[in-house]
């Protein structure tokens, strides 16, 4: 209930400020208004005390401070937050960009993809106009040409007849909703391909820009801006560095400057100089994968040329892959000129956020203020302490990390952006850490320090400078994100920080209601049948058990049974055999043909007969 009672004094807090900073002219974010209304609370010179409920007059008093830091126009503080509010909110990595650019058109072309797999069209007259439909979607979806263009429509149109003619309009209407939608975009990707090509072979493509010769002349330009602009960012800090140090080891040279706006406009340019840096590593990864295009798109339409030659006529399941290989290269093309634009955009608009600084120290104020005074950058820094190492045996509960020992040092997570730990809570200024003085790991994380002697300083009470650089940093509200606190003020971390795993949100976390239903018994039942929650019943059990305690186990014989004496036998399994005790045999006996002659008599009167014996031999059988 108190949760929720903070909350709502919070958010009533924050649109209080709001309305009052509209009123002033000043229309300012919900984002920015809660990050200064927390920065507010956090520093202890407001003396708000954060265990107690705020009361009317502490929120009163908690408005007009927001208010007038907000309004402050002269203050480099509030330029940093602004800053690091901007890059938070409109800051996106290669994969998300893409991704929701992909979203955008996807979400453009619906309606007309809609129109295009919901019909169900047979009169020829519709037939032709889902066929242009279809024309119109795949100029659309290529992002090679207008609509409006007529050249390009005519491209389009020709393409896509030799791989989709009219004729063949019934079968594509009789595919199902998602093959329908599928079809398209491998349409699309087809025409896409077969328009370079022609392009390539001058028959056309006047409308598609030459995107690789528009990124090889337009990544060096954006490359050569930064790295002008992060120079003069550095050169800056290294001039604000130069000039505290000069206060704090001479405070009355420079009486008439104030040192509270001199180490805010220090962090401003600190500040613009990390966001310069993840552009620029943008920029150079988008110029390797240029590159890498380049190479690989020149090599297909090499290949595509060699299998087209001069053939009338082609087999479309080897043509095919070649043309959709060519358009998914030239849409990572587009994808990269999406992202140097991007790139470019993001370098511009956060120039505005130095404007202030560049107005309370102009270049010829600098000049003079820094006469006698020596300017030192980062790699002279570093340079001057590349001989000094720190001695590992002067510390014995501590673990220090050094280049050639260490596996992956390079890739070690360094706290507080690589400045020194020691510098920026006693001295309240950024230095750049040398790792190879020495990496102390303390309570698994590192620190740099930009000398021997910080590090010494340091790691005889390494709790005690942490907790002197939390406090600067309750100050200081912008060091939160520049020196990445986050874990130190969990809600106060930059929202672009949520989409990876372990960062948190700048806004307050979205809330929702919802509902999970399980199954009644998702295990199967374990019921112990033995269980009784009546206890009489269970005495009774006891009584029984207490009652055998006392029984004995009697054992008899009979007179038919006490001669008896267990006995078995063991006999023999049958087993399969068989004999024979005869053979057929068979004999054959000569049949007798015995044939008698003169028996019907003659013409004598005597009967003679001749008896003739024709049987045959025995040993002829």
């Amino acid at each position: 209930m108190a949760g929720e009672r903070t909350q709502s004094v919070i958010k009533r807090i924050i649109r209080q400020v709001g309305l009052e900073c509209a009123a002033q002219g000043q229309s300012l974010s919900e984002t920015l208004v809660a990050f200064m209304v927390k920065a507010v609370v956090l520093d202890p010179r407001n003396d708000f005390n954060m265990d107690r409920i705020l009361t009317e007059n502490d929120m009163q008093d908690l408005i007009q401070l927001c208010v007038t830091r907000l309004l402050d126009t002269t203050n480099p503080s509030l330029s940093t937050i602004k800053m690091q509010v901007y890059f938070d909110m409109n800051y996106a990595n290669r994969d998300e960009l893409l991704s929701e650019q992909e979203r955008v058109l996807e979400g453009k072309l619906a309606p007309l993809v809609r129109a295009i797999t919901e019909s169900g069209p047979h009169a020829q007259e519709d037939m032709e106009n889902v066929y242009q439909k279809i024309i119109t979607y795949a100029l659309l979806r290529s992002g090679m040409g207008s609509p409006a263009d007529i050249e390009a429509v005519r491209e389009v149109t020709a393409a896509l007849q030799s791989v989709l003619s009219q004729t063949e309009m019934i079968t594509f209407i009789s595919l199902s909703k998602k093959d329908k939608e599928q079809q398209l975009k491998d349409l699309a990707m087809l025409v896409s391909g077969i328009r370079l090509y022609n392009k390539q072979c001058q028959k056309g493509g006047s409308s598609i820009d030459d995107l690789p010769d528009i990124l090889n002349k337009a990544i060096p330009l954006a490359t050569r801006t930064l790295d002008e602009r992060l120079n003069s960012c550095q050169l800056l800090a290294h001039r604000y560095t130069a000039l505290l140090e000069s206060m704090q080891e001479n405070p009355h040279r420079h009486s008439q400057l104030s040192s509270l706006k001199l180490k805010e406009a220090l962090f401003n340019v600190r500040q613009y100089e990390a966001f310069l840096c993840i552009l620029q590593s943008n920029t150079i990864a988008s110029a390797q994968e240029v590159e890498s295009l380049n190479v690989q798109f020149e090599a297909a339409m090499m290949i595509l040329k060699n299998t087209v030659a001069d053939k009338t006529s082609i087999d479309s399941e080897e043509v095919f892959p070649l043309f959709m290989e060519l358009s998914k290269l030239w849409t990572s093309f587009q994808d990269e000129m999406l992202l140097l634009r991007f790139l470019t955009n993001m370098t511009n608009d956060l120039q505005q956020f130095l404007e202030v600084q560049s107005q309370l120290f102009p270049e010829e104020m600098l000049t003079s203020l820094l006469e006698g005074v020596t300017v030192k950058s980062d790699e002279e820094r570093i340079k001057e302490t590349m001989g000094t190492k720190v001695n590992v045996s002067d510390f014995k509960n501590q673990e220090w990390l050094f280049p050639e020992t260490t596996d992956n040092f390079d890739q070690l997570l360094i706290q507080y952006r690589g400045f020194c730990a020691h510098s920026i809570g006693v001295k309240g200024i950024t230095l750049r850490g040398n790792p190879a003085i020495g990496i102390l790991k303390h309570k698994e994380k590192y620190y740099v320090f930009s000398s021997k002697e910080a590090a010494y300083l340091f790691a005889q009470d390494p709790d005690k400078f942490i907790q002197l650089n939390v406090e600067k940093a309750k100050k200081y509200a912008e060091l939160i994100q520049l020196l990445e606190l986050h874990h130190q003020f969990e809600y106060l971390v930059p929202r672009a920080q949520t989409r990876s795993a372990n960062r948190g949100s700048l806004k307050p976390p979205s809330k929702r209601d919802s509902g999970t239903q399980t199954d009644t018994h998702i295990l199967p039942p374990t019921i112990v049948t033995s269980y009784e929650w009546n206890e009489w019943e269970l005495r009774r059990k006891a009584i029984k058990l207490a009652n055998l305690r006392r029984k004995l186990t009697h054992s008899m014989q009979t007179d038919l049974s006490h001669m008896r004496r267990e006995n078995f036998t063991q006999v023999y399994l049958p087993k399969d055999a068989g004999t024979q005790t005869k053979r057929d045999n068979s004999s054959n006996v000569p049949k007798p043909q015995i044939f008698l002659k003169g028996l019907r008599g003659g013409p004598s009167p005597t009967t003679h007969m001749v008896t003739v014996d024709l049987t045959r031999p025995l040993d002829e059988t």
